[in-house]
This record gives structure tokens, C-alpha cells and sequence, in this order.
């Protein structure tokens, strides 16, 4: 039977299988156990060229450097017993993610719909029926105790005499006060029931023994014949190992001796190498530490990444070296914080140093070592360590200027004064004036330092970019010659690895050609560790003799560094945002140096000293900061708003005094003039003359002989009777015309002013003069025709500069400014209206005079009658009054206006009378006052040739 289980499958016509084998037909019962898989194999053996299966594991020899899923390792208690944390968590997700990951509400699902207890009713009803039923059968036919439950135990062994008992139950034969005849006879019964089982069992037994004896007996005497073919082939083997040893000790001994001899001469000379290789690296942290003494970062980085690459490919796994690649490590972190602090003390020094030295940087090579040291280990923030230094130094640039300028005041006592804030405010303008320029020009001396050094830390990283794109560009063009090599390889290494198996006993080919694939390897990176050992020597052979070394070597060094530590260096991204960090600390330095001066005004302005400066002085402060501004624009390339919004604001301020004083100031002439004419000082009569010629300024006063002052002032040809006031407010838009041109940036808000400044003018005086308003304020008796008529004209000569101002304003504005203009229009606007209710109100006088004398007019002798001689001899009076004080032109509409007044009266009162057109002796004395007043009225100067036009007087006959 044992042969039967051995013996290869017998075909089987009539089975089931698809390829004719008969198979033995499965157990339909499930297994009561897995299926053991045999661990994988990790002792050498000669390939057999079966492939292996899916469920084999994998082999050690052939896959050792692929992981699989065999390679995967879980350590829950390591995971969850962390050796790092002081106090032990109760929970291990609270420990990893926080206290609230096991608060944290879980908010419901939107696709979910709410489920309530009414959704189980359908549920519930259905089911309590069959439970009921379930219930009433348990009580009507309770469980058995059967025997068929005791197979289904997952324990269940006839071993166990407790499980033998039970499947046999000879409890039931054995009683306690002994044996009956019964139990006697029915042990006998089941005696004899096992013997019958045992005879069926042996009768099977027996049966199947004939149905395969014939393959039993065939078997046996195939065994004799398996045996003489046996020694057959022992002694024919016995006879090719004899011929075998022959051949090997004839033909193979000799060559194979000269070939061993060959690989171990080999193997000594690459042992050498490796010994000589392992001096070098053991006197690596000597030479680093010798390389620091001198501050050469670079070299020391570079040497420390060519001991680390040795380490990793060609002396991987030698005991003596195990710690030096961790202590390499330090190293290279302590040379690190070297070169951080190394870089902080030279920008330190750099821009704490004398502005007045010399501007170049100094110690240039020192700095490109430090930038390319620290972009060799992506010390990328370098640069906020220089932005903080820059930003300690414009402080102390500040600090320096106001010291030096106290010094040399002795008006300010340093050890009361102690604030530089407050020192400044007790300056003088002129002390604190020249301070400012003092602060500006060290600020630019700063930006050109500033910038220097940039340029230089620029001119490193581009450099470092320039390598980094050549190295991307040979490794493209080497790559196409790499596969060409590849594709000789196969070929080489099945040769390498023959000679392998011949010369090494017991190896097999495969092992032989995973050596072969290894020192093909090793031949590959043999050339890349000699340029290594070549470029640490050649670092030794420099650190030891000299230290110091000239500008082409130190950028030999460093193209040879980008090219030993490519994967170190920053990508091309990151050194495009390097570059880029490096223009935007320019563009911060500019910022931080307006932002000092800023302060430096804002200190001065706290007391509101600037607001109270002069105009002049105003315009050299405006002008100081402008130049400042312009030079860092163009040194920096950056446009800062800080320093220009703190001037405009200081601006605005001084315009808002500006404007307050000389609205106050108005405000008082007017609240003092009696509106009587002036007389025009030669000086005024200048400055009409200067604006006639052009030149929208205040003239400088010049020292001649005073002149007599003038009765009029003489505006292009026509003269302007005027009041002190407005000679004084011509000088005062003429103070806001200069400031528009001192200060160009405040020209809007020097328009709204001014336009504020000509509106409370026109409504001031209308309040005063048409208001009446000077007779409770200046104490006039009364508001005269001739008062009304000067200050009629004076508004006429405002009209007249109004539009000289807005082409003066428009030229100081941007085009888009040019809507604030409109100001000048509803001026305008306004001062006409105030002209024409003044010329009605003079108008409304001679009216209502008009009205009271032509009432009492009575048509009798003696001619002219006395209305007509008093009416007469006002509108005399008026014309004495106004004729010198207004032109003739606006004379003549006048009186136009007020003989069109008259005239309506007295048609009315003529016809109140019935005196008409008939020719009676009515008519005729009428005709005769009408010829008096006519003729009295053109005789007045410059009313000779108005046409009075009296016959609209009479109504027609009846």
C-alpha cells in the first residue's frame, strides 16, 4: 500500500478529468485545519528552470533587494508602548491625535434618511407573531440531550475516556450494587455487535487487497529490475568520473592554478586600495577640524559628503566605521550653526561699520564661501538673518545722526533730556532741518552698501544655477552613451560569471552571476570613488598646505562641489526663489530706511512744530524728501509710499494752518473794513502788474524808492476802485498760487482751500454790505450807494483773477484731477449773483425814492416843479457816487435801469392824475419837467448820449 501512494497515476478512461488522469475524488467535508505552507528556501541550489509559483514565497538569494509583501513588519506593542513620551496614555488614539478625537461629533449623513421607531412597525408586527409561535414550541417540545451534538464538539476525541463513555455507554451495563443478568446479556449483545463491525472491516480490507494485488505483485518485481538498472548506471558514472579526473588533472589544474593566482593578485590590490581608502577617511575629522580653523566651509562640507558617499558604496559594512557616519553627521550640523552665526557676525560687522569707510564690502571672498556654504545645505532663510541685521542697523544709523547733531547744540543737556524724540523737538528748523538731510545721505551710503552685498549674494546663487543647468545638460547628453554600454553588459557578464564558476568551487551559476552583476557594479563606481579620493586629496593637499587661496580656485572648488554634492544643492526652483528674495530684501531695505525717516518727522510734527513752519521752509522739507525719495527710487528700483504718504500728511496739516490763518486773517479784515476806497500802494500795483505779465507768484520785494501810492488800481488798462481787503486777498490766493508750485503734490487740496477761501469772502461781504451787517460791526451809520458800488467793483476784480487761477491750478493737476475745477464755475457763479443784487439794489434805492417823490407830483405852475427839481437833483447824487467808482459802461446800464424806473412811475402817477397826450395845458407843463429832467440827466458825465426815451410816459388820447 505504501507503493500504491508512491506510484505515478494509472489513466483512467472513465473518470472525470479533463487531461485523462484520474484524481482522487475530494472529501466533502471541510477541512479541520490550514493547509501549513513550508517557509522559503534561503539556501543556495542549483536553478532548476521551473518558474515559481504565486504562492511560493520569495527567495532570499535572488530577491534580496526587492521588497515584497514579506518584507512588511507590524509590532503593535512597539507601536504602542512609545518609549519618547514622559507619560503613559491610556488610550492610544488620544495619544496620537489629541484629546478630541474621541469628543469629536460625527456630523450625520445628509444621504441618510432619519430613522425612527415607526419605521420597525411593519417589522415588529410581522415578527412577534412568529415569536410567539417560537415560544409555544419551545414548551411543547423541550430540547434533547442527543447524542449526535457530542460528534459536532470542535473537542470531541475517543482518547478521552470521558467522550468514550458517552459514545459508548457502558454506565448503562456497570450498576452500583453489581451485575443482572439483564445488563449481563446485553453487554455480550454489544460485544458481539463490535466483533460483527470488526469482521465487515476486515472482509473490506481483504476485499480491496485482491482487487489490487495484481499491481501489488507487479510492483515487487519491478523493484528487482529498477535495482540491476541501478548498478548499471553506478558503473558507468563510476568509469566518466574516472576519465573526468584525468582530463582535470591533464589539461585544467595548470590553467586554472595561473587564473586563481591572477584573482587573488587582484583581490590584494583591491584590498590595498580599500586599506589606503580607509586611512583617508580615518583622518577625515582632523582634516574638517583643520579646514574650520580657517574658515573654509566649503571644503570642509565638501569632504564631509565624499566620506559619507565612501562610507555608504565602498566601505558599507566595516565594523570600525559604524559610528563615523553618525558622527559625520554632527559634524555637519555644528558646521552649520557655524556658518549661520559665521554669516550673522559678518553682516553684523558689514553694516554696523563707518559709513564714511570705504563703500566697497569688504572681505568679498569670505562672503561668496558663506552664501555657497550655506546653499550647499539649503540654508535657504539666510537672508532673514542679513534682514534683521539691516533692520538693527537702520535704527542705529538714526541713533548715530542724533547723537553727533546734540554734540554740537549746546542749547539741549543730554542728561535731562534724555529722549531722542524730545531732543529733536527742541531743535531749531534750521538744527533739525540740516539733521534730516544728515539722516538722508547716511541712508543712501547705507542702500549702496546694502545693495553690494546683494549683488554679490546674487552673483553666487546665479552661479550655482548656471552649474546646476550644465549638469542637467551632460547628464542628458551621457545618457544616450550609458545605453549603449547597457546593451553589452548581458554578454560581458555571462562570461565573468563562467570564469567564476571555474575558478570558485561549489558555486553555482547563478551565484556566480549575481557576483558578476555586483563587481561590474563595483568597476562602475571604482571611477566615480577615485574622482571622489582625487577631490579629497586634492582638499587635503590645500587645507594643509596653504589655506588661503585665489579667486579662480575658489570657483574651481565650487563647481566641483555642485558637481560631488548634486542631490545637496537647492533646485533650480528654489534658487529662482532665492534670487527673487534677494531683490525683495533691496525692496525692503528701501522701506526700512523711509520708514526711519519717517519716525524722524513724526517726532518732530508731535507737537505740531511742522504744521507751523513757513511756507518757504515747508518747500525746502518738501523738497529734501522729494530728492531723498527719487535717489532710493533709482538706486533701489522701488517706489515707497511711506515716506511720501507721511510728507502729505504733514502737508495736508500744513495746508489746513495755512489756509486757517489766512481765513482768520480775512475774516478780520473784513470784520474791520468800512468799505470806503483804499488807496493802492505802488507794491500792490507790482503785483497786478506781474500776474498781467504771466508770472502767477509773489514777486521778491525789491529795494527801490517808495512810490506814491495810487487812487486806483489799473488791471490791464481799467482802473478798480478798491478796499484795503481786497488788495490783501489778492496777495492771499497769490500765497496759495506759490505754494501749488513749491509743492506740487498738494495742488487738490490747495483748490478746495482756495475755493473755500473766495466763497466766505463773497459771502462775508455780502453779509455786510447787502446784509447790512457792518452797521453792528464796524459802527457805519449807514449803507451808502457808494459803498454799494465799491464793493460791487472789488467783486468784479475777483471775478476778473478767477479764471487766471483755474489755468494756473490746471496746470498742476493730472488729468483726472480735473473735475475738481468745477469749483471755479460755482464761484464764478456766485460772485456775478452778488454783482447783480447789488446793481438792483442800487436800482431798488432810486425806485423807492422814485415812489415817494412822484406821489406828491402835481401838475401846476411854477415849472419845473419842485418833484422834479428834487428827483433831479438825487439822481445827481447817485451819479457823483458811483461814476468814479464804476466804469462807464456799467454807468450807463445803470442809469438805463433806473430812468426805466422812473419812467414807470411816473406814467403811473400821471395817470392816477388823467393827464394825457392832448395837448393842454397839462400835457404842456408835464412836457416841460419831463424836458427838465432830460436834460438835467445828460448833462451828468458820461450820460450824454443815453437815450432817455420819455414818450412812453403819456397814454394816448381818449
Amino acid at each position: 500500500m505504501a507503493s500504491s501512494h508512491s506510484s505515478s497515476p494509472v489513466p483512467r478512461p472513465g473518470s472525470g478529468g479533463r487531461d485523462g488522469i484520474y484524481r482522487k475524488d475530494r472529501d466533502p467535508s471541510p477541512p479541520r485545519c490550514r493547509t501549513i505552507r513550508s517557509l522559503p528556501d534561503v539556501c543556495p541550489k542549483e536553478p532548476t528552470g521551473e518558474v515559481r509559483g504565486l504562492c511560493n514565497g520569495p527567495s532570499v538569494v535572488a530577491e534580496h533587494d526587492r521588497w515584497t509583501v514579506f518584507s512588511s513588519k507590524v509590532n503593535l506593542p512597539a507601536a504602542l508602548n512609545d518609549p519618547r513620551l514622559a507619560k503613559r496614555e491610556s488610550d492610544f488614539f488620544t495619544k496620537t491625535w489629541g484629546l478630541d478625537f474621541a469628543e469629536t461629533e460625527v456630523m450625520p449623513s445628509f444621504y441618510l434618511p432619519n430613522i425612527t421607531r415607526e419605521d420597525f412597525g411593519p417589522y415588529l408586527q410581522e415578527m412577534s407573531q412568529r415569536e410567539r409561535i417560537h415560544e409555544r414550541c419551545k414548551t411543547i417540545c423541550p430540547n434533547k440531550d442527543d447524542v449526535d451534538a457530542i460528534f459536532m464538539k470542535p473537542d470531541f476525541a475517543l482518547e478521552d475516556p470521558a467522550t468514550f463513555n458517552n459514545v459508548l455507554p457502558w454506565s448503562h451495563f456497570n450498576s452500583a450494587g453489581g451485575k443482572s443478568s439483564r445488563d449481563v446479556a446485553s453487554s455480550k449483545l454489544l460485544q458481539e455487535k463490535l466483533s460483527h463491525y470488526l469482521d465487515v472491516v476486515e472482509v473490506s480490507i481483504a476485499r480491496q487487497i485482491s482487487l489490487r494485488s495484481e499491481a501489488f505483485f507487479h510492483a515487487m518485481s519491478s523493484q528487482h529490475e529498477l535495482q540491476d538498472r541501478l548498478q548499471e548506471t553506478q558503473r558507468a558514472v563510476a568509469v566518466l568520473r574516472g576519465r573526468t579526473a584525468a582530463m582535470d588533472r591533464v589539461m585544467c589544474q595548470g590553467p586554472l592554478q595561473a587564473l586563481r593566482k591572477a584573482m587573488t593578485c587582484n583581490n590584494c590590490v583591491k584590498l590595498h586600495n580599500k586599506l589606503k581608502l580607509m586611512a583617508a577617511v580615518h583622518q577625515t575629522q582632523p582634516t574638517v577640524q583643520l579646514l574650520l580653523s580657517t574658515s573654509e566651509f566649503v571644503g570642509a562640507l565638501e569632504l564631509i559628503a565624499t566620506t559619507k558617499e565612501v562610507l555608504q558604496q565602498e566601505l558599507q559594512g566595516i565594523h570600525s566605521f559604524r559610528h563615523l557616519g553618525s558622527q559625520l553627521c554632527e559634524l555637519e550640523k555644528l558646521i552649520d550653526k557655524m556658518m549661520v552665526e559665521d554669516f550673522s557676525m559678518y553682516s553684523r560687522s558689514e553694516l554696523s561699520r563707518s559709513l564714511k569707510d570705504e563703500p566697497q564690502v569688504l572681505e568679498k571672498e569670505r562672503l561668496e564661501s558663506l552664501v555657497f556654504g550655506l546653499l550647499r545645505q539649503r540654508k535657504l532663510d539666510f537672508l532673514d538673518i542679513y534682514s534683521d541685521e539691516m533692520i538693527l542697523a537702520a535704527k542705529a544709523i538714526v541713533t548715530q545722526c542724533v547723537a553727533d547733531s546734540v554734540v554740537h547744540i549746546e542749547e539741549i543737556d543730554t542728561e535731562v533730556v534724555i529722549k531722542q524724540a524730545d531732543q529733536m523737538r527742541l531743535m531749531t528748523f534750521p538744527q533739525w532741518f540740516e539733521l534730516l538731510k544728515n539722516i538722508f545721505e547716511s541712508f543712501l551710503l547705507f542702500l549702496q552698501r546694502i545693495k553690494a552685498t546683494l549683488n554679490i549674494i546674487r552673483n553666487v546663487v546665479l552661479e550655482v544655477l548656471n552649474a546646476n543647468q550644465r549638469n542637467r545638460l551632460l547628464e542628458q547628453a551621457s545618457s544616450g552613451a550609458s545605453g549603449q554600454e547597457a546593451s553589452q553588459s548581458p554578454s560581458v557578464l555571462q562570461g565573468e560569471a563562467e570564469l567564476a564558476y571555474l575558478t570558485h568551487e561549489g558555486l553555482f551559476i547563478s551565484d556566480a552571476l549575481n557576483e558578476a552583476q555586483q563587481q561590474a557594479a563595483l568597476a562602475a563606481q571604482d571611477q566615480s570613488s577615485t574622482v571622489g579620493s582625487r577631490i579629497q586629496q586634492g582638499r587635503l593637499e590645500t587645507a594643509g598646505s596653504d589655506s588661503t587661496s585665489g579667486a579662480s580656485e575658489m570657483s574651481a572648488s565650487r563647481e566641483q562641489s555642485i558637481m560631488s554634492g548634486e542631490n545637496m544643492m537647492p533646485t533650480e526652483l528654489e534658487l529662482n526663489r532665492v534670487v527673487n528674495n534677494v531683490q525683495e530684501l533691496l525692496y525692503t531695505a528701501s522701506d526700512v530706511s523711509h520708514d526711519r525717516c519717517v519716525k524722524v518727522l513724526t517726532a518732530r510734527a508731535k507737537d505740531g512744530s511742522l504744521e507751523r513752519l513757513s511756507s518757504a521752509e515747508f518747500v525746502c522739507l518738501s523738497q529734501a524728501v522729494e530728492g531723498f525719495v527719487r535717489d532710493t527710487e533709482e538706486l533701489c528700483g522701488r517706489r515707497s509710499v511711506s515716506l511720501r504718504g507721511a510728507l502729505q500728511s504733514q502737508a495736508n496739516r500744513f495746508v489746513h494752518r495755512f489756509h486757517e490763518e489766512r481765513k482768520t486773517k480775512l475774516s478780520l479784515l473784513l470784520d474791520n473794513e468800512r468799505w470806503k476806497q483804499a488807496e493802492v500802494p505802488a507794491e500792490f500795483q507790482d503785483l497786478v502788474n506781474s500776474i498781467a505779465d504771466g508770472k502767477i507768484t509773489l514777486p521778491e520785494r525789491k529795494a527801490t524808492d517808495e512810490k506814491k501810492p495810487a487812487e486806483f488800481l489799473l488791471v490791464n488798462g481799467q482802473k478798480y476802485a478798491v478796499v484795503g481787503t481786497v488788495l490783501l486777498l489778492i496777495r492771499i490766493f497769490l500765497e496759495y498760487c506759490q505754494c501749488v508750485n513749491d509743492i506740487p503734490s498738494i495742488a487738490t487740496d490747495m483748490l478746495t482751500r482756495l475755493s473755500d477761501l473766495l466763497k466766505h469772502f463773497n459771502s462775508r461781504s455780502c453779509q455786510l454790505v447787502l446784509g447790512a451787517g457792518a452797521l453792528q460791526v464796524v459802527g457805519l451809520k449807514t449803507i451808502t450807494t457808494k459803498n454799494l458800488a465799491l464793493a460791487s467793483r472789488c467783486l468784479q476784480l475777483v471775478v476778473h483773477y478767477i479764471p487766471i487761477i483755474r489755468a494756473h491750478f490746471e496746470t498742476k493737476l493730472q488729468p483726472k484731477q480735473f473735475s475738481v475745477l468745477r469749483h471755479f464755475d460755482h464761484i464764478t457763479k456766485d460772485y456775478n449773483d452778488h454783482i447783480a443784487e447789488i446793481s438792483a439794489k442800487l436800482v431798488a434805492i432810486m425806485d423807492s425814492l422814485f415812489e415817494k417823490v412822484l406821489s406828491k407830483y402835481e401838475v401846476k405852475a411854477p415849472m419845473p416843479s419842485a418833484c422834479f427839481r428834487n428827483v433831479c437833483k438825487q439822481m445827481a447824487k447817485m451819479h457823483e457816487a458811483i461814476s468814479e467808482l464804476l466804469p462807464e459802461e456799467q454807468t450807463q446800464m445803470l442809469f438805463l435801469r433806473i430812468n426805466a424806473s422812473f419812467k414807470m412811475h411816473l406814467k403811473r402817477q400821471l395817470a392816477r392824475l388823467g393827464v394825457i397826450n392832448d395837448g393842454g395845458p397839462q400835457h404842456g407843463l408835464v412836457v416841460v419837467d419831463v424836458a427838465f429832467y432830460t436834460e438835467n440827466v445828460q448833462a451828468l458825465k458820461s450820460l450824454e448820449r443815453l437815450d432817455l426815451n420819455m414818450a412812453e410816459i403819456w397814454e394816448q388820447k381818449r
